[in-house]
């Protein structure tokens, strides 16, 4: 029973794994793409609670979510993108967003030889803002979302450079 508790969190983690690739399945916007879309997104909030709640959190549990994070990333993209019109300039504003985030990583690496992956309360802010994005576009127009979007993750971005310039952060 102890083995069983210790995998739980690993459990929910891979659970998002089937339900990543379902969601290329759920024509965009409907009950079951909301449904699949809401179950992945909560996995990914309750897993790493978990694996520390019942002392579980491993390497491999973080790599798992990692491969988990990017195949619902990939999988809420390529469905959502084609039907959603994105203006230009939330790209650009994505695009800067991405290279500065890609320009710590690479100093990150560099300064302290692994990758650094920061845990910081505006990035997990980003987070559940993009998770909720998708979420609010039947009620809010992305002229007016996506700004908030933007800002919060520049933020992040900018902090993320801050704390691996200054050291005080633990990656």
């Amino acid at each position: 029973m102890d083995k069983m508790k210790k995998q739980i969190a690993n459990i929910i983690t891979f659970c998002r794994i089937p339900g990543s690739i379902g969601l290329l399945f759920c024509p965009v916007f409907s009950a079951s793409f909301y449904g699949l879309y809401l179950f992945c997104g909560l996995t990914d909030m309750v897993d790493g609670t978990v694996a520390r709640k019942t002392g579980a959190a491993s390497s491999f549990g973080a790599r798992l979510d990692t491969v988990a994070d990017f195949l619902f990333v990939t999988a809420s993209f390529v469905k959502l993108v084609p039907v959603i019109r994105i203006p230009v300039w939330i790209w650009v504003w994505a695009a800067v967003i991405a290279v500065v985030k890609l320009v710590n990583l690479v100093w990150g690496f560099t300064k302290m030889k692994q990758m650094p992956s920061l845990h910081t309360v505006t990035n997990k802010a980003t987070g559940l803002c993009l998770f909720l994005l998708p979420l609010t576009m039947s009620v809010a127009d992305l002229r007016y979302t996506a700004p908030v979007v933007c800002v919060i993750a520049t933020i992040a971005a900018i902090q993320e450079g801050y704390y691996i310039a200054t050291g005080h952060h633990k990656v």
